[in-house]
């Protein structure tokens, strides 16, 4: 089975990212998801980044990656892509990215995505951050061409459409996009 460090987004270590990261372990992956705001959660998106920007999210995100062994899987809700995409891309060893509700260009991190890395990203096709702010062009240019890299768009304008107990919940989506990553960990695993 895989293992995975899964970055939450700026809401926190919420339920819906506990609640995912549950379903890849019912199905025998080994999942990580450090709380990197020591507890805190916030209900207001724009705040959570504030606290991420004044705590080091990033940089937070790559010491714990340093503890862990190098064949992971790089995963993150949100503002947890920036975490999940630089490690897939610059940390020896990475096995794959799930990318959720974001994707930044894959010139960011690197010149290039590496050769081998597989990746999913995962959207919906009418939210405001991942459609309107330049992240579903960076996912389209990422995947284009490459036979291990996939881009899923869902019907929607919800940005965390996995956060259960909210109003931006989107149950269908959330199921199938569970059932992609859990075929794609699936996948790697058994490489």
């Amino acid at each position: 089975m895989a293992e995975v460090l899964l970055f939450h987004h700026a809401l926190g270590l919420t339920e819906g990212v506990e609640a995912f990261a549950d379903g890849l372990r019912r199905a025998g992956h080994t999942v990580h998801v450090p709380d990197l705001y020591e507890g805190r959660t916030f209900e207001d998106l724009a705040e959570g980044v504030a606290h991420a920007s004044r705590t080091g999210f990033t940089e937070r995100a790559g010491r714990i990656a340093d503890e862990l062994p190098e064949s992971l899987v790089h995963a993150g809700f949100s503002l947890g892509v920036m975490p999940a995409q630089r490690l897939a891309q610059t940390r020896p060893g990475a096995l794959g990215a799930l990318l959720l509700g974001g994707c930044l260009p894959a010139d960011a991190f690197a010149e290039e995505w590496p050769e081998g890395v597989p990746v999913q990203v995962h959207g919906m096709d009418a939210d405001p951050y991942f459609a309107g702010e330049g992240d579903l062009a960076a996912a389209r240019a990422l995947v284009a061409g490459a036979a291990d890299r996939e881009l899923f768009l869902y019907p929607g304008s919800a940005h965390l459409f996995a956060e259960r107990g909210t109003p931006s919940f989107v149950p269908g989506a959330t199921a199938l996009c569970a059932e992609r990553a859990l075929r794609f960990l699936d996948g790697l695993a058994a490489v």
